[in-house]
């Protein structure tokens, strides 16, 4: 019988092919037999470990989600066991932008299911409806603030949070099509989280109109 180590290599090497489809050419279109000829499997296979397309792309979609999780925790971890709550939510916050080919090729991903998603409701209502982990780790977070960080007690956690991500994800997509650089984006962030922390201080951004001047 197969280790269960092989099935996931094989679930994983199915996962990569709809990474890669979705990459060059988006996701609104893709079949299983496209799917399959990509991952060089056959289409039995393929509905063998993901059943339809919406389970085989919504699986896909988690297994992308957990290496980036996995990625995350392990820049987390080597910030050291006296990171503060600011350093570790900037390096959280950090994966949601393009800085490397390795981001830069998720989030040309997660931007094809995102418009995959626009005209399939069916799919769209499961990943809406999944729990908002990452928006309660950052409220979490900036709560730590408090006091060994100055974050105001006026400040509403959960909608800095809410902000600080869709803030994120903005600057992901300026960057994404050639807006911003990635050290502006960067800069930017910091700049956000010296505001909630209470460190703003001589912090200065170029504008984006203004980058190759």
């Amino acid at each position: 019988m197969p280790r269960q180590a092989d099935h996931d290599q094989r679930r994983r090497q199915i996962a990569e092919a709809v990474w890669r489809l979705a990459g060059r050419g988006g996701l609104e279109d893709v079949t299983l037999r496209q799917v399959a000829a990509e991952a060089g499997v056959s289409v039995r296979l393929v509905q063998y470990y993901f059943g339809s397309r919406d389970g085989l792309l919504l699986t896909a979609l988690e297994i992308l989600d957990a290496d980036a999780e996995q990625r995350a925790h392990a820049r987390v971890t080597a910030l050291g066991a006296d990171a503060g709550p600011r350093a570790i939510l900037r390096n959280i916050l950090l994966e949601l932008l393009p800085l490397d080919r390795e981001r830069r090729t998720r989030h040309l991903v997660h931007a094809a299911y995102f418009l995959r998603f626009l005209r399939d409701p069916a799919l769209a209502r499961e990943a809406r409806d999944a729990p908002l982990a990452l928006e309660e780790l950052v409220a979490a977070l900036i709560g730590r603030g408090r006091p060994a960080d100055p974050v105001s007690p006026a400040v509403d956690t959960r909608s800095e949070a809410a902000f600080l991500l869709a803030g994120a994800h903005g600057l992901r997509a300026g960057v994404l099509l050639g807006q911003r650089s990635a050290e502006q984006a960067v800069a930017l962030l910091d700049l956000q989280l010296d505001r909630v922390f209470g460190t703003a201080g001589s912090r200065s951004v170029v504008p984006a109109e203004s980058r190759d001047g």
